[in-house]
């Protein structure tokens, strides 16, 4: 027990530390941070309790200790998941102003989930007094309440674990290949810039729509001191990211009705809070994915020049190392960038393939009673008295499956219900995320100790507390214990062989099923990431940051995508594209930063929303970059119509240079011809939406992807 006290606890305490700092966002309170934190603690407190009690049941040591443990951790994470977290979370997703109207508002929210769970526990008990014979005694009603509990996390957990014994391994070992990583990382670059380009405009017009609000709103109306709440916190969004100039945005039809009661004020202050959270999250994971691309060609270029560059590793996005020492980083570097960081990752692939395959063997072998195939069970019986290596044999396995499992269930709720990423975790992402990981670590403790065979049927003290989940599905019978790993193990191998992604890609109609994986981004290029990149390490160049003038670009070049190979014609068409483009993105970006300040803003929804009360039959408005070009460019006409000739001339050739190499369907070259001559009180975002009508009408389902306009 010594290795488990002075090793194990302060391990994971400093390793909960550590990922907090490094997920959480700077606006996380402290109390959202310590009952995170804490349910951290007593999440993983359980995977280390399992090792400590396996030992102690092998070898009979029984310990009051890890008693007292199991009941602090269990109970601290069934309240925590269920009742504490569940009503942090709809405080902190409130934008109420007081507390007490906050904490109403979140047991509202969760009243209709606490009483799906009540009906659900009532259900669990008519059942058990029904098929059991021996429910007057109180303990199996507790155990049979902790076995109910966990039977939900038990049966996911077992596909999320399959799921994850699949994909870490492969995901690791393809990532290796650095053309497929560059494919994919293009298209996470330019997905990604349209989604901030989308974060931009909504934090754009919350900032519009919140100020707009404020100059209707007067000194001596009622909800003034709720409005200058929202004018402090908006004048601390903006003191604490200087750089962010609001441009764009969309007006929808009750933007202009956030003034009538508190109830409002407290939607408009949320509105503001979640956009802000939205565009930072964004602009943090689009710089990371260009960083890593940008850092990726660099270790490609050196590889290739590592004759004529002597084995050192030259970076073009980071300055010279300087001094005696300098040189040798620099072959350090290099030797770790291109050659030994690719050796370790396959086999660190291979390594976690290994552990995944004894992971289904030990689970696919179960059910039958005297045979004893699971590798951990063998190597902790083998070890003997050792108590170190006994807790090491056990907690290597069960990490791995609960990284796996966490692995599954953080790509499912990223997709719909959080995100986290670093430095920029919201408190409502943060408290989601460790009430799903408090939910499923009983259940994958559980799961693991089945894999292991205890001498003489001994049980554990977790098994005892947990209870027996064939109590909990009497209609299942008595070996559902030992049946559903085999379902789990089904469910892994035709995940490995591909056999869901064929049975959609047979039935078209089904695509829209299937989620978004890395691998359908790595057929080709993606052309517009590839242009993005290359302005990016232009602008770097240049002394700017990353992300600084994307938003222009990624608006206008968001529906260009050309599926491109390196060496091909396309490329140098691509090239051409880049060089003519980027000759007109200039001006713009300095248009753009000139007519985009707040009050052009202000002044020009103002004059809109005027205008549009005399228009009764208009309902909805769109505000764009074209309201405020066209309101400040107006005086200065003379001076940029040189600059819009020749935007347009360039639109022009761009469109001629797809029509000779054949990228443009021969039915709509006439229409796209038209299209692209459009006389100069246009807008650019005009221009481009026109440009994109027709692939609008001709896309669908079974569209080819290298389809373009």
């Amino acid at each position: 027990m010594l290795f488990f006290y002075l090793i194990s606890l302060p391990l994971t305490m400093g390793m909960v530390i550590l990922t907090l700092k490094y997920f959480s966002s700077p606006d996380v309170p402290n109390y959202v941070l310590f009952t995170v934190g804490y349910t951290w603690f007593c999440s993983f407190s359980i995977i280390i309790l399992v090792p400590a009690d396996i030992w102690t049941t092998i070898f009979g040591n029984y310990s009051g200790g890890i008693s007292f443990f199991w009941s602090l951790t269990y109970w601290s994470t069934f309240l925590l998941t269920w009742v504490v977290v569940p009503t942090i979370q709809g405080y902190e997703d409130a934008g109420d102003y007081t507390v007490v109207e906050r904490l109403k508002n979140s047991l509202h929210e969760n009243l209709v989930y606490y009483l799906c769970v009540g009906s659900i526990g009532l259900v669990g008990l008519i059942l058990f007094i029904i098929f059991s014979k021996n429910w007057h005694v109180s303990g199996d009603i507790l155990g049979f309440a902790m076995a109910c509990s966990n039977t939900f996390g038990l049966v996911t957990g077992a596909f999320l674990l399959g799921f994850g014994l699949s994909e870490i391994p492969k995901g690791i070992w393809k990532n290796v290949d650095w053309t497929f990583r560059h494919k994919v990382l293009s298209h996470k670059v330019a997905k990604m810039a349209v989604k901030l380009d989308d974060a931009h405009q909504e934090f754009s017009s919350a900032i519009v729509v919140a100020q707009v609000t404020s100059n209707q709103i007067t000194n001596h109306d009622p909800l003034r001191p709720y409005m200058n709440i929202i004018d402090n916190m908006l004048y601390q969004m903006l003191k604490e990211d200087p750089s962010f100039k609001p441009q764009g945005g969309r007006f929808g039809e009750n933007d202009m009705d956030y003034n009538t009661d508190k109830k409002s004020m407290a939607m408009l202050r949320r509105r503001l809070r979640i956009a802000r959270e939205e565009y930072c999250r964004y602009r943090s994971e689009y710089s990371s994915f260009v960083l890593e691309a940008l850092e990726l060609e660099d270790t490609v270029r050196n590889y290739e020049r590592r004759n004529i560059t002597g084995w050192k590793f030259v970076s073009s996005i980071k300055p010279e190392r300087t001094g005696k020492l300098g040189p040798s980083f620099d072959m350090m570097e290099f030797i770790w960038r291109c050659v030994v960081r690719k050796q370790l990752e396959k086999l660190l692939a291979i390594i976690l393939g290994c552990i995944s395959a004894a992971i289904l063997l030990a689970e696919a072998t179960i059910l039958p009673a005297g045979v004893d195939l699971s590798l951990f069970s063998i190597l902790i019986n083998s070890v003997g008295k050792q108590e170190m290596l006994v807790q090491v044999a056990a907690f290597v396995p069960l990490l791995y499956m609960c990284i796996c499992t966490y692995f599954s269930l953080f790509k499912i709720g990223m997709l719909m219900f959080y995100s986290l990423t670093p430095r920029q975790t919201s408190s409502v992402s943060l408290l989601m995320i460790c009430s799903m990981v408090a939910r499923y670590a009983p259940p994958i403790s559980y799961n693991f100790l089945n894999l292991i065979r205890i001498p003489d049927n001994g049980k554990t003290i977790f098994e005892k507390r947990m209870g027996n989940i064939d109590d909990a599905v009497p209609f299942f019978g008595k070996g559902f214990n030992k049946i559903y790993p085999l379902i789990m193990v089904i469910y892994t191998l035709l995940h490995v062989t591909n056999f869901f992604d064929r049975v959609i890609d047979y039935f078209g109609n089904w695509r829209i099923f299937k989620f978004q994986d890395q691998d359908d981004d790595a057929d080709e290029f993606d052309s517009s990431g590839l242009i993005i990149l290359q302005k990016e390490r232009a602008w770097l160049e240049r002394g700017h940051r990353v992300g600084e003038h994307i938003i222009p670009l990624a608006r206008n070049f968001s529906s260009m995508n050309v599926d491109i190979e390196p060496g091909s014609n396309n490329t140098q068409m691509t090239s051409a594209v880049i060089g003519t483009m980027s000759q007109q993105f200039k001006p713009l970006n300095e248009e753009v930063q000139h007519v985009t300040s707040r009050e052009t803003i202000i002044k020009n929804h103002s004059s809109t929303r005027e205008h549009q009360k005399k228009q009764a039959s208009n309902t909805t408005s769109t505000l764009e970059e074209s309201t405020s070009f066209k309101s400040v460019i107006r005086p200065t006409s003379e001076k940029l119509s040189l600059k819009w000739e020749s935007m347009m001339s360039g639109l022009v050739n761009f469109k001629s240079i797809l029509e000779v190499k054949n990228y443009l369907p021969l039915r709509q070259t006439e229409e796209n011809t038209l299209s692209s001559i459009a006389s100069s009180s246009e807008s650019l975002d005009d221009i481009f939406q026109r440009l994109k009508r027709p692939t609008l009408d001709l896309r669908d389902y079974g569209a080819d992807n290298d389809r373009m306009f």
